[in-house]
């Protein structure tokens, strides 16, 4: 069998929830009104040693829903140019059918109940989330509606630092600028960070164990 099904569920690490990494590039602030242009999602997995690791990254570049609104401001931070027939942009309700998809069928794998959105600021990417599904009419949504996981707090509490880019450096991982602000590599960094502090975390729980017996 492939390694999509013999897998350690991570069913009994997170209370039954499936972290799954996420991060998208907008319009804007308002996830009613301003577009949903870039969506990725990292699969975590977890070893016979009960840490987590990057398994796979799938993203989506999306086409604004009619009539959204895109701030010139927005546009010039994250460089997207949302017309261009280059990006091989897909409807927002092909991109989120196809998400959900995916992490309906990572829930069943890993035996958890649901999903729970793994980010940097992460109420910010559940938003749009949320958003893009309530437009679109999906009723089997797999996230939790309010909780999330979130590397800003993460960051603050073992390095002191809650920028992205910060975090990443003072952790030893490195950042490149010029790849920043694209889905795909701040959700891998993301992704990364979520994984490094919870696998240090472990490491440090199994210390004090040992030494307590």
């Amino acid at each position: 069998m492939s390694d999509e099904i013999e897998i350690i569920p991570l069913a009994n690490r997170f209370r039954g929830f499936l972290p799954i990494v996420v991060d998208v590039e907008t319009g804007g602030f308002d996830n009613r009104k301003d577009a949903l242009l870039e969506l990725a999602a990292v699969i975590l997995r977890i070893d016979e040693k009960g840490e987590i690791s990057r398994h796979r990254t799938y993203s989506w570049h999306v086409e604004p829903f009619p009539n959204a609104n895109m701030d010139p401001k927005s546009l010039e931070v994250n460089g997207i140019k949302p017309f261009s027939p280059l990006r091989l942009a897909v409807p927002e309700d092909k991109a989120m059918n196809e998400f959900f998809k995916i992490v309906r069928r990572e829930v069943k794998l890993n035996r958890c109940n649901r999903a729970i959105l793994v980010g940097h600021n992460a109420p910010f990417d559940l938003g749009f989330v949320h958003a893009a599904a309530n437009r679109i009419g999906i009723k089997r949504n797999p996230f939790h509606p309010f909780s999330t996981l979130d590397t800003v707090t993460l960051g603050a509490v073992v390095y002191g630092q809650t920028v992205l880019a910060r975090i990443a450096q003072v952790a030893g991982m490195g950042w490149d600028s010029s790849q920043a602000h694209s889905a795909v590599y701040d959700t891998e960094k993301t992704a990364d960070i979520f994984c490094h502090v919870v696998n240090t975390w472990q490491t440090l729980d199994a210390a004090f164990q040992a030494i307590e017996n």
